[in-house]
C-alpha cells in the first residue's frame, strides 16, 4: 500500500484506489488530467510544468491538524517524486527518473499549485511515466512518521481509504467522503460505499467463488476454467451467455521467446542462435495462430507485426516486418546458415517458467518439423530472471508488459546503452540506438513513425520470437455497472455501482 513499491499489478490496483497521480491513462490510452489540471513542456524539451488543482485534500489522518485532511500542494509532489529516487527508500521504481531527470533540482515547487520536472535530456514520454503507480502523491508527515510501516498506514488523495487489512486474507476500503472528483453530472465520486478485496491463491477457487456469486469481479481465467466457458474462438459458450458479463479488450503485453545475442559472451561460443539466420528461421517455423486458438482460446492476437503490441500507439497492424508462418522460408534460412534441413544444428535449450511449459512444448514440436531440436528446461521464475539479467540465459520464455502507454517502453528493450533489465537479449545496433535517441524529442506522429522503423530494424535481426499479444479478460456479475479499465489492466472503480 506504499506506492514507492508498487511493482506488480495487485499493488497498482490498490494504490490506484487510495492515491492519485498527476495524470491518468484512460481506456483509449490518452493521458488525461488528474491532480494536474494541465501541463506544458518548454521549447528545449527539458522542463515540464504541471498546474495542479487547488481543491484536493488528503484523507483525514491523526497526523494532520485536528485530524482533518490537509490540502495537497506542489511540495507534496516534490516530496513524493524525490522519495522515489532517494537511495534510502530503495524503491524499485527509481529507474523511471534515474537517467532522465536533472542532477540538480529535478523537481521544483514554483508555488502551491505549480510544479516543474527538469530533465537531463528531452524525454517526450514523461507525462505517460507520471501515470505510473510509483508516482502517486503521498503526504510527507504521514510517510515520514511511519517510515517503512507506511504501507500499513496509507494516506492519499484517492477515492477510497484503508479500513482493515488481514494480510493474505482480505482487505477492506471505505469511500473517501471528501474525495475531490465528480462525474459529468456533478455527482461526487466514488459511488460505492466500500470495496472488499479477497486474496485467493488458486485461480480455480477464485473462478468457483465467482460462479457462486461470492465475488463480483475477477481478472482472467486459466486452465480448465478457460476451456469450460470459452470456445476456441474466444466467445462464451452458449450455456454461460447472460449469466455474467465478460469484457475483452487489448492488453499491452507481448509474450515472447528471447535469445542472448552478445557473441562476445563466452556462453554463446558454438551456439547456433548466435546466427541471425537461425533465429529468423525459428520465427518463420512457428504457427502463432494455432497457439492463440488452442492454448489461449482466442484470447490473444498472433504476434506477426513485431514487438510493439496491438493497442499501443505506434503499433502497425499492416506491418510487413514481423514473421508469419512459413516453414519453407525457415528451411531456406537454415540452409543459408549452413544447416540444410537442420543437419548439424546443435540442440537449443530454452529456459521456461512452469506456467508456460505447454506453449513452448508446442513450439518445440513445430521446430522439429524443420529440423530444429528445442529442449525445454523448467525453471523457477525468479531464477530465470536472475539468469536473464546476468546474460546466462541463451534462450528463454518471457513476457513484456507496458509500464506506461508509450511504445518507448518496448523499444528500450533493444537499446544497447541499457543493461538487463530491460535489454535481456543484449541486442546492440548503432542505428537503432541513434533512432532511439532521436525519437525522444519528437511529437507524437513523427515519434510513432520512427518507433515502427526501430521495431522493424530489431525484428530483422530476430533477437526475439514474439508469440502473441495478449488480450484482457474481465468478468463481473450482471448487477455491476460502471466498471472501467485501460489496456495496461489498471482498473477504475470510481464509477462502479452495484444494483
Amino acid at each position: 500500500m506504499d506506492p514507492a513499491y508498487a511493482k506488480d499489478l495487485n499493488m497498482m490496483w490498490m494504490d490506484h484506489m487510495v492515491y492519485n497521480t498527476l495524470v491518468e491513462t484512460d481506456e483509449q490510452l490518452h493521458t488525461i488530467p488528474s491532480l494536474a489540471k494541465s501541463w506544458e513542456v518548454n521549447e528545449t524539451g527539458l522542463t515540464y510544468t504541471f498546474h495542479l488543482r487547488g481543491d484536493v485534500y488528503f484523507q483525514d489522518n491523526p497526523l494532520f491538524q485536528n485530524g482533518k485532511g490537509r490540502r495537497m500542494t506542489a511540495q507534496d509532489v516534490v516530496y513524493s517524486f524525490s522519495r522515489i529516487i532517494d537511495p534510502k527508500t530503495a524503491s524499485p521504481g527509481a529507474w523511471i527518473f534515474n537517467g532522465h531527470v536533472a542532477a540538480a533540482s529535478p523537481f521544483l515547487a514554483i508555488n502551491d499549485t505549480t510544479v516543474q520536472v527538469n530533465l537531463r535530456e528531452p524525454f517526450r514520454p514523461l507525462p505517460e511515466i507520471l501515470s505510473m503507480a510509483y508516482c502517486n502523491i503521498v503526504p510527507r508527515e504521514v510517510a515520514e512518521h511511519w517510515g517503512k510501516d507506511f504501507r500499513n498506514h496509507p494516506c492519499g488523495t484517492g477515492p477510497f481509504m484503508l479500513n482493515y487489512w488481514d494480510e493474505d486474507n482480505a482487505l477492506g476500503l471505505l469511500r473517501n467522503p471528501h474525495y475531490w472528483e465528480q462525474d459529468s453530472t456533478g455527482r461526487q465520486l466514488p459511488y460505492l460505499d466500500a470495496v472488499q478485496v479477497s486474496f485467493i491463491d488458486s485461480k480455480a477457487s477464485e473462478f468457483l467463488l465467482f460462479m457462486q456469486g461470492k465475488i463480483d469481479f475477477i481478472n482472467g481465467i486459466t486452465g480448465a476454467s478457460k476451456d469450460i466457458i470459452l470456445s476456441k474462438d474466444g466467445s462464451l459458450k452458449k450455456e454461460y451467455l447472460g449469466k455474467f458479463t465478460m469484457h475483452v479488450s487489448a492488453y499491452l503485453n507481448t509474450e515472447y521467446i528471447g535469445f542472448l545475442t552478445d557473441t562476445a559472451n563466452p556462453v554463446m561460443h558454438g551456439e547456433p542462435t548466435a546466427n541471425p539466420l537461425v533465429r529468423r528461421a525459428i520465427n518463420y517455423a512457428i504457427n502463432r495462430k494455432k497457439i492463440v486458438t488452442y492454448f489461449k482460446n482466442g484470447m490473444g492476437i498472433p504476434a506477426t507485426q513485431g514487438f510493439i503490441p496491438a493497442g499501443m500507439p505506434g503499433y502497425d497492424s499492416a506491418a510487413q516486418y514481423g514473421y508469419d508462418y512459413n516453414p519453407a522460408k525457415a528451411l531456406q534460412l537454415l540452409a543459408a546458415a549452413g544447416y540444410p534441413n537442420g543437419k548439424g544444428l546443435k540442440p537449443i535449450t530454452a529456459l521456461v517458467p512452469n506456467n508456460f511449459e505447454d506453449i513452448v512444448n508446442y513450439v518445440a514440436s513445430e521446430l522439429q518439423e524443420v529440423g530444429i531440436t528445442l529442449n525445454i528446461e523448467i525453471i523457477q521464475p525468479n531464477v530465470l530472471k536472475q539468469q536473464m539479467s546476468r546474460g546466462q540465459a541463451l534462450c528463454f520464455r518471457a513476457q513484456w508488459l507496458a509500464d506506461y502507454p508509450d511504445a518507448e517502453t518496448y523499444l528500450v528493450f533493444f537499446n544497447s546503452h541499457f543493461p538487463a533489465p530491460p535489454n535481456y537479449t543484449r541486442f546492440s545496433n548503432p542505428i537503432f540506438d541513434k533512432w532511439y535517441d532521436e525519437s525522444l524529442n519528437l511529437p507524437d506522429t513523427a515519434r510513432w513513425r520512427l518507433y515502427r522503423q526501430m521495431d522493424s530494424l530489431a525484428m530483422s535481426y530476430a533477437p526475439i520470437v514474439p508469440l502473441y499479444y495478449e488480450k484482457l479478460l474481465h468478468f463481473y456479475q450482471n448487477n455491476i455497472t460502471g466498471f472501467r479499465s485501460n489496456p495496461m489492466n489498471i482498473i477504475d472503480l470510481k464509477r462502479v455501482e452495484k444494483k
